[in-house]
C-alpha cells in the first residue's frame, strides 16, 4: 500500500485536482520546428491564466513578458526580510511525442488496482506498469487514450500554484522571499534560451518537474543533437549507374551505424545513447537529427567523434555525396555544480523527510529547465510530482504524491526562513 494515500486527506486536495483538471485541458504543446518563443500560442493560453490566477491569490508583483516566461515575486513574512529568496519552478509546455490537443482527463477514485481501459486500443495495466500496483485506493488520473494526460508538467504547475495558494491563505505561516518561474517550450530543449534571468531574485531554484515519489534528482545527462545533412547527386535513376549518389539511402546508412545497443530503449541508469528523432528527404537532399545522450562529458565527446567517423563512412560509400554535422549543447550534466551547493540538497532532504518519507536520489535520463539554470548560476535539482509514463497516451499521475509534492513544497519554503 502506498503510504501517500495520507495525502489525500490534506485541506488542499480538492483545489489541487480541479487546478490539474482545468491546466491539462489548455492546449499547450510545443513544437521544436518553429523558432519563435513560445513555439505554440497555447501556451500564452495557460500563462495569461496563471497570471490571473497568481494576481487574484494576492501576489501584486506578476510579470508576464513577451516570450511567454511567467515571474512573480512573493515578499518575505514580517521580520523574514533577510531570509534568503528560493524559486519554484515549473513548464507550461506539454510533449509532441503525442497529442495535446483536447485532453479528456479522467478521475478514478479508490482504484482497485485492476486493469483501466482508457479506450478500444489503450489499457492501462499494471502487469505492464507495475507501479500501479503500489497505488490501491488511490485517486489516479488518466486519459482516454487519444492524448497524453499533460502531468508533465502541470503536475508541477498545479504543485506550485497550490503551495503558494495556501500561503497567501495562512499568513501566519512565516517564509523568507519566494520567486515563482513558469517556462515555455521545455519539451522542445529551448524552455531556458530567453529566460529573464536578471529579474530572478532566487539564491536556488526547485523545478517541480520529476515522476514518482520520493524522488529527487540532482544528476542529468549532458545532452547534444546533431542535425546530419545529406547532400546527394541527382540524375534520372535509369542512367544512375557510377553517377547517382542518393541522399535518402546515406541518410539510412548512418542511421544503420548508430549502435543499437546504445539506443534509448536498450540503455537505462547511468548508461547514454544515440536517438535519431526524425529523417525526411529525398535523392538530393535528406537530413536526421540524431540526439546525443551520456553523463559523462568526456563519453559525449567520443559520441560526437564517433558520428564524425559514420560520416565519413557514408562518404566512403557514395564517393559522389557529401555529410554535414551541426552539432548543438542543449544542456550539462548539474551534478558538479549542485555539488558545489549541498545546503541545496540538504534542506529539500529535510522538507521530504518531514513528510515521513526517505529521500530516493536517482539521475534523470533527461533533462530539465532546472538543468539550464543551474549552469545559469542557480542551483536548481528536480523533485517529483507524482506523474508516471510521460509523453504517452497511458500517462497518468496519483493525486496522493501530487498532494505529497505539494507538502514538501511547504516545508521547504520554511525550512529556507529558519
Amino acid at each position: 500500500m502506498n503510504k501517500a494515500i495520507n495525502f489525500l486527506s490534506k485541506p488542499y486536495v480538492e483545489a489541487l485536482l480541479n487546478r490539474f483538471l482545468t491546466y491539462v485541458k489548455v492546449d499547450t504543446q510545443s513544437n521544436r520546428h518553429i523558432e519563435t518563443t513560445p513555439t505554440t500560442a497555447g501556451q500564452w493560453d495557460l500563462a495569461r491564466k496563471l497570471e490571473r490566477e497568481l494576481r487574484e491569490l494576492g501576489v501584486s508583483s506578476v510579470e508576464l513578458d513577451d516570450k511567454c516566461y511567467l515571474i512573480a515575486h512573493i515578499p518575505p513574512s514580517p521580520g523574514k526580510k533577510n531570509a534568503p529568496c528560493i524559486g519554484l519552478m515549473a513548464h507550461m509546455d506539454t510533449a509532441s511525442d503525442v497529442s495535446g490537443s483536447g485532453v479528456q482527463p479522467r478521475v478514478i477514485e479508490h482504484y482497485d488496482g485492476k486493469a483501466v481501459r482508457l479506450s478500444e486500443q489503450y489499457v492501462l495495466d499494471p502487469a505492464e506498469f507495475s507501479d500501479l500496483a503500489d497505488h490501491v485506493d488511490d485517486t489516479i488520473i488518466v486519459t482516454d487514450g487519444s492524448t497524453l494526460l499533460g502531468a508533465d508538467d502541470k503536475a508541477g504547475v498545479a504543485e506550485i500554484m497550490t503551495a503558494i495558494a495556501w500561503f497567501m491563505e495562512h499568513p501566519e505561516l512565516e517564509h523568507g522571499p519566494i520567486d515563482i518561474y513558469f517556462t515555455p517550450d521545455e519539451e522542445t530543449g529551448k524552455g531556458m534560451d530567453n529566460f529573464p534571468l536578471q529579474k530572478a531574485k532566487a539564491i536556488a531554484c526547485y523545478t517541480l518537474d520529476g515522476g514518482k515519489a520520493p524522488e529527487v534528482e540532482a544528476e542529468c545527462f549532458n545532452a547534444s543533437s546533431v542535425k546530419a545533412e545529406f547532400f546527394g547527386k541527382v540524375i534520372h535513376i535509369g542512367a544512375a549507374r557510377g553517377k547517382l549518389a542518393n541522399a535518402v539511402a546515406m541518410a539510412a546508412s548512418f542511421i544503420e551505424m548508430l549502435p543499437r545497443s546504445e539506443s534509448p530503449e536498450a540503455t537505462d541508469g547511468w548508461y547514454g545513447y544515440y536517438c535519431p528523432i526524425e529523417v525526411s528527404g529525398n535523392l538530393d537532399y535528406a537530413w536526421t537529427d540524431v540526439y546525443l545522450r551520456d553523463f559523462s562529458s568526456t563519453r559525449m565527446e567520443e559520441r560526437i567523434a564517433a558520428l564524425k567517423v559514420f560520416a565519413n563512412a557514408v562518404e566512403a560509400q557514395f564517393p559522389q555525396g557529401k555529410v554535414k554535422l551541426t552539432v548543438t549543447t542543449q544542456y550539462l550534466n548539474m551534478k558538479q555544480k549542485l555539488d558545489a551547493h549541498p545546503e541545496v540538497l540538504e534542506k529539500l532532504g529535510r522538507a521530504i523527510k518531514t513528510t515521513g518519507y526517505e529521500p530516493v536520489m536517482k539521475p534523470i535520463r533527461g533533462g530539465t529547465d532546472g538543468s539550464r539554470l543551474t549552469e545559469m548560476g542557480i542551483p536548481t535539482p528536480n523533485l517529483f510530482t507524482g506523474g508516471y509514463n510521460y509523453h504517452s497516451r497511458t500517462e497518468w499521475a496519483s493525486l496522493s504524491e501530487m498532494s505529497l509534492a505539494v507538502e514538501t513544497v511547504i516545508n521547504l519554503v520554511l525550512i529556507w526562513a529558519e
